[in-house]
């Protein structure tokens, strides 16, 4: 590969990114995979670093692999999320580098080194592996990627055994998919996440000829995902770090609009969220069938 690699997707006017740079954000559907390029091949490299200290070093670390030596790379990030330790960082890696900062963010510029430092380190403590907590493939920088997700453990001890054709919308690793394959009804499960990571990790996981992993934005569901008898569901409700409820509420709607009629969605939420009248306006029932550990379980039928 030659040319630019481009991981996340900065604000528009943050930072000039090369012509034809090659997206290689896990976050962006259809976007390369940074770990499968070629040692050396890379000639420029511009990383919105993520905030997670594993998932930043990984990330960092396999930009470095995969730049020519002396190519620049640019990594940067919120003052706030990570952006005050990435110099330390590239340091680390062996880089000499120049910082400078404008609208929240940390900017360090440095070029790959003859021989970086530490790189199999970092590479191998972010990378996919079983993690023991689970006894599932997880992955760091994935969503509660070292420990069961309270929520989606609340909705797992209420949800009866479906039947029928199914989504698990925002799947993750596949910790609610494994309980809904439980029911020998379930006949084909949809499972859609945003991050191609816990795709990958849930194609490990869910060792089963009836799911069917894809990654994509739940919000923009693949065309024929329809007429399902059931859909669940433990929406995101932070978007970037900050709270944004809109993403429940889009999931919702996205839910609604693939049941068939009398088909139910199973969805989980923090008690706070205020997701009821967003349920009652699309569905001809809501009922809520679990409460506690600061969660509600609710069951919304078409």
């Amino acid at each position: 590969m030659a040319g630019a690699i481009l991981y996340g997707a900065p604000a528009p006017g943050l930072i000039e990114v090369p012509p034809g740079a090659a997206q290689l954000s896990p976050l962006i559907p259809g976007s390369g995979d940074i770990a499968a390029l070629p040692d050396g091949s890379a000639d420029a490299a511009v990383i919105l670093a993520p905030p997670g200290t594993l998932e930043r070093d990984f990330a960092l670390a396999h930009a470095l692999r995969a730049l020519k030596p002396g190519a620049p790379i640019t990594a940067f990030a919120p003052k706030d999320k990570g952006g005050s330790r990435l110099k330390k960082t590239l340091e680390a890696f062996g880089c000499a580098v120049i910082e400078d900062a404008r609208r929240h963010h940390r900017f360090c510029s440095a070029q790959r080194p003859a021989a970086p430092q530490g790189l199999a380190a970092a590479i191998e403590a972010g990378a996919p592996r079983i993690v023991p907590s689970l006894g599932l493939w997880s992955q760091p920088g994935v969503f509660s990627w070292d420990r069961p997700d309270p929520g989606s453990l609340r909705l797992l001890e209420a949800l009866p055994a479906l039947y029928g054709q199914g989504a698990d919308l925002g799947c993750g690793i596949g910790l609610l998919a494994r309980g809904v394959l439980t029911s020998p009804k379930v006949k084909a499960l949809t499972c859609l996440d945003i991050d191609g990571r816990a795709v990958a990790c849930a194609e490990h996981n869910l060792d089963d000829p009836r799911a069917k992993l894809v990654w994509a934005d739940a919000r923009r569901p693949p065309e024929g995902l329809a007429d399902l008898d059931f859909v669940v569901m433990n929406p995101p409700f932070h978007d970037g770090g900050a709270e944004d409820r809109a993403l429940g509420l889009a999931f919702i709607e996205a839910a609604a609009g693939m049941l068939a009629k009398r088909g139910v969605c199973w969805l989980v939420a923090n008690r706070h969220l205020p997701y009821e009248a967003a349920l009652s306006a699309a569905f001809a029932s809501v009922t809520v069938r679990g409460e506690g550990g600061g969660f509600k379980v609710f069951e919304a039928r078409k």
